[in-house]
């Protein structure tokens, strides 16, 4: 091993950064490691600088510095949030794990009205960390669930197993809160989140809400408990998928169409009411001139093959002729 490879090898033991290396314009250990590191997986390089990190502080604080520069590590994508929950209570219910850097919930643009879901970013890595070690929180009465904004919906709890965990409960009275399903089911295991699900517009119990456990065991606890009491009503609990396949095949009779407009005349909502308004295609009119009829005596109708009987009319002062000559008298004088 030549000299300059021996100062840099005894240079990191003294917990020397790394990209201090190859200073001299040589080839460096920096570019050897490179050539050597870049065929390693992901899993393993993640293990080396984590030894290394734990090992030197030097290049410990180097990790969390790139790291906290990066503010996809430090966004959180926050869902599940109560309609009222604004950018001011979503921040004070986040800030016990760090500084807030920036805060908001989504706000629809026609209505106004929340979407259920916002992004925060924290002002360093740690802090972010931190409040991914508890994803669930409850903020405003519903059960918010976060995790990195960089994962978008597919989040930690989204894995193969989820329609496992995840339960639709039915029946719930308007009174029951999330606080009091979340109570109720969470004697059967740790729940990963859960809620009552809401109208938007009326913010009032729809009458049912989800819970997802944290495993398939504490779910199929639940599932198997068939007395299941919240608020003094007996509520149904099955697999949220089972419910979304039953609602998925619903006949398409129960869905109401609109009515059938005759051919040629606008749609509904097209601004004319329903069943008027101009057809849309008309025939052109005809300019052409028509044959006129042929000239002579038309051709007499046919005789019908068998003659009726003739009757005489009656005329004032004159008397009704007899019965000779064929004719039949129905008037007879006074």
């Amino acid at each position: 091993m030549d000299e300059i490879k021996k100062r840099k090898l005894e240079e990191i033991g003294d917990g020397q950064f790394l990209h201090n290396f190859g200073d001299d314009g040589g080839y460096s250990a920096v570019d050897e490691l490179r050539g050597v590191l870049e065929g390693f997986p992901k899993p393993q390089l993640v293990d080396i600088l984590a030894r290394a990190g734990s090992q030197y502080p030097s290049i410990a604080e180097e990790i969390r510095s790139v790291a906290s520069a990066d503010p996809a590590l430090r966004k959180l994508f926050v869902r599940g949030l109560a309609w009222n929950t604004t950018t001011e209570s979503l921040c004070a219910a986040f800030e016990e794990h760090g500084e807030v850097e920036e805060g908001a919930v989504i706000y629809d643009k026609q209505t106004g009205k929340s979407r259920g879901y916002g992004f925060l970013t924290y002002k360093d890595m740690e802090s972010a960390q931190r409040a991914l070690k508890a994803p669930s929180k409850m903020i405003d009465g519903r059960m918010a669930v976060c995790n990195l904004a960089s994962e978008g919906l597919s989040s930690s709890s989204n894995t193969s197993d989820q329609s496992q965990r995840k339960l639709y409960i039915g029946g719930l009275s308007p009174e029951t809160t999330t606080e009091m399903l979340l109570n109720c089911f969470g004697r059967y295991g740790e729940i990963e989140e859960g809620s009552v699900t809401y109208d938007k517009e009326t913010n009032k119990s729809r009458g049912f809400g989800f819970v997802t456990y944290k495993n398939v065991e504490l779910a199929n606890r639940a599932l198997d408990d068939p007395q299941i009491i919240i608020g003094g009503r007996k509520i149904t609990v099955k697999l949220a998928d089972n419910y979304r396949a039953k609602a998925s095949q619903m006949p398409s009779s129960a869905v109401p169409l609109p009515p059938q407009m005759p051919g040629g005349y606008p749609p509904m909502g097209s601004g004319f009411p329903m069943g008027y308004g101009y057809p849309q295609s008309m025939f052109p009119y005809y300019t052409g001139s028509y044959s006129s009829p042929t000239s002579g005596t038309a051709a007499p109708y046919p005789q019908m093959p068998y003659p009726y009987a003739q009757y005489p009319v009656k005329r004032d002062g004159a008397s009704p002729q007899g019965s000779h000559g064929g004719y039949h008298p129905y008037y007879m004088s006074k």
